[in-house]
């Protein structure tokens, strides 16, 4: 499970419109900028039944006055191993409001500055469904499979054609590419990644692999695309402007062990 923890206030909820994500708003910081932590894969060693863990794993652990922000969580596989409606009930909101989960949705963020999409990744990997092993999914609104998978990226391709903010990210839990230990997820590498390039998505980024990676994309896979490889746990950080983009990767004790940024000129037609 990716969460996502933007040190800003929700401000608005909007409801679902027909054939579109649902959309959240999120201000600025007084500058006009924005700050954000990512988190991957949390939990305790990926137990399900977050419904009944949710004290123990996420309100008594993420406890720091920094933290007190709102979280964006995207759903994992191990998710799908409990109670998905669970997850994304309104009820684990009132016992913390700074939880929202939903299966997919954008995020207006600044909110002309970017918009992050989050994507229900699980539906996609075909494994879960032809060769589960022990494990038992809940599959609840998600048949038919092929229907929820293409419905959902005439969504994201329909909010990436109306995007005018300058910064398009998009969040999920597996991998696209990745040299880790799951590797590569070769149904998002088919059916999403495509789309993320048609419309010039400026990052993916994703869980699912217990490390660290940065990997700047091309059309087939090399070693050079590989930029930074870290085989443990941490988490990052993304301080973000109209112009500029500045990525931190953080190991578990807070040490800052990679740094990249990325730059966009502002449109004179702006």
């Amino acid at each position: 499970m990716v969460l996502w923890a933007l040190l800003l206030r929700l401000l608005l909820v909007s409801p679902p419109a027909k054939a579109e994500l649902e959309r959240v708003e999120h201000a600025a910081k007084a500058d006009g900028s924005l700050s954000f932590l990512v988190v991957g894969d949390w939990g305790r060693k990926g137990l399900y039944n977050q419904s009944q863990l949710f004290i123990n794993p996420f309100s008594d652990i993420y406890t720091a006055p920094s933290l007190q922000k709102q979280w964006y969580i995207v759903l994992g596989n191990h998710d799908y191993r409990g109670n998905v409606e669970a997850q994304s009930s309104p009820m684990l909101r009132k016992m913390d409001t700074r939880w929202l989960c939903l299966r997919s949705f954008i995020l207006n963020a600044g909110p002309q500055m970017a918009e992050i999409f989050f994507v229900d990744t699980t539906p996609f990997v075909s494994n879960y469904f032809i060769d589960a092993k022990d494990h038992v999914y809940d599959w609840k609104g998600i048949s038919p499979r092929l229907h929820y998978i293409n419905n959902l990226l005439l969504e994201l391709e329909s909010g990436f054609r109306e995007s005018t903010t300058k910064w398009k990210i998009v969040v999920g839990h597996h991998t696209i590419k990745s040299a880790g230990h799951h590797g590569n997820t070769h149904e998002l590498a088919i059916h999403l990644l495509p789309i993320l390039q048609a419309y010039h998505v400026d990052l993916y980024i994703n869980g699912h692999d217990h490390c660290l990676q940065h990997i700047s994309s091309t059309d087939r896979w090399n070693p050079q695309e590989m930029k930074f490889y870290y085989d443990g746990q941490g988490f990052m950080s993304v301080e973000m402007t109209q112009t500029d983009v500045d990525i931190k990767f953080y190991d578990v004790f807070g040490n800052a062990i990679y740094k990249w940024s990325t730059s966009k000129l502002i449109s004179s037609a702006m």
